[in-house]
């Protein structure tokens, strides 16, 4: 997630409400058959992902940020596992303070093309740290995601896009790119956008984006059947890649562990931890490794996403 900035204008937008429908049988016709349900992520496959992208800072410098070496090789990894698994994948260069940059858009074949749901993160770091909670582990559970998606061979009506975005860290530089070049009809075919930038802070709540109410209610349902409550996410609202889609009217949504902010004695009784203490107290630094991850809110956080791409996709 990107630094706060100092009288920064937020994205706003009139954004379109996303609706789910139900479909009902016709009379004489057989039911419409059920929904796949998502299958559980291991958290050891998410967690396999962030020993690579700790292993790629580690020999690249200590980070993954924009315009470095690791930030290359860490794109390359995630392009390879996605290409291995039958995804059509492209890379989109840019470029910003004197550096080039890359977003790495993977599409699943098969599905409605003017009906696309996507899912993104983003996979640079601050040059301070290897950016292994920000935002390895959302990059990591978007990829493990998409592999689930290839395993199932899973055939939703709509079309499943997932993107790794870059420069995040510069001012949501590779997203707005992505958005800005566009066209307004491509915007249009964009049902849904979700994010997900930090799922593992070490001293994790759980946030959900309130952007949009269709993909609200499928976050907010899933953590409800698994007992877990939520809250509405403020800490990083318009500071991350969902901020250049929900400008351009597409809804958005996402999921989001707590950064810098101190968590309550509220917050504490609800979901454990330690009040008066960051959600992720390495935060934008060099202690961001892979030591600063909740096993259990990262695969809470997986299978959320799983959930979600199944069920709006469908």
């Amino acid at each position: 997630m990107k630094l706060s900035v100092p009288g920064r204008v937020t994205a706003t937008a009139v954004v379109a409400t996303a609706s789910l429908l139900v479909g009902g049988s016709i009379a004489g016709a057989a039911p419409a058959p059920a929904v796949a349900a998502a299958p559980d992520i291991p958290v050891a496959d998410v967690k396999a992902h962030l020993t690579q992208l700790q292993s790629i800072a580690t020999a690249n410098g200590g980070n993954r940020a924009h315009g470095r070496a690791g930030y290359k090789a860490s794109l390359d990894y995630v392009k390879a596992k996605l290409d291995a698994a039958g995804y059509t994948t492209a890379i989109q260069q840019f470029t910003s303070s004197g550096r080039t940059g890359y977003n790495l858009i993977a599409d699943w074949p098969g599905g409605d093309t003017n009906q696309v749901v996507m899912a993104g993160s983003h996979l640079d770091s601050v040059t301070s740290g290897a950016g292994i909670n920000d935002n390895g582990s959302g990059s990591a559970a978007v990829l493990e995601t998409a592999l689930a998606v290839s395993r199932a061979n899973h055939q939703p009506t709509k079309h499943l896009r997932f993107a790794w975005w870059g420069a995040e860290e510069l001012g949501l530089v590779g997203s707005r790119h992505y958005v800005n070049n566009l066209s307004s009809a491509n915007r249009a075919k964009i049902s849904g956008y979700l994010n997900f930038d930090m799922i593992g802070s070490p001293n994790p709540g759980y946030f959900v984006y309130d952007d949009d109410p269709a993909i609200e209610k499928t976050f907010k349902d899933y953590f409800t059947g698994l007992g877990v409550p939520t809250e509405i996410e403020t800490e990083g609202d318009g500071r991350s890649d969902h901020a250049p889609f929900k400008s351009a009217g597409v809804p958005v949504g996402g999921l989001f562990t707590g950064a810098s902010r101190a968590k309550t004695a509220a917050q504490a009784a609800k979901w454990g931890g330690t009040s008066g203490r960051a959600f992720d107290r390495c935060y934008h630094s060099s202690c961001d490794t892979t030591s600063n991850i909740n096993d259990t809110a990262l695969d809470r956080n997986s299978d959320a996403i799983a959930h979600a791409v199944w069920e709006l996709s469908s």
